[in-house]
């Protein structure tokens, strides 16, 4: 299952980096791949992601989830 959020604040490598490493942390989660110069990540998940987990995880990282 592929799941695309949109994230404020990342700006280059090291942003999506870190996003990269805090959601990949999360349950059932296999693969991410966060896009500072779109502003969002694209995250592949064997299930459904709980949307606090997962702004959780960006908040962690120093970013935020734009609804």
């Amino acid at each position: 299952m592929q799941t695309t959020i949109k994230i404020q604040g990342m700006s280059c490598g090291h942003c999506e980096g870190k996003v990269n490493t805090e959601l990949g942390k999360l349950l059932g989660v296999s693969e991410v791949k966060a896009v500072a110069a779109e502003g969002i990540a694209i995250i592949t998940s064997t299930d459904t992601l709980n949307t606090d987990e997962v702004s959780r995880a960006v908040s962690a990282a120093g970013y935020q989830v734009v609804a």
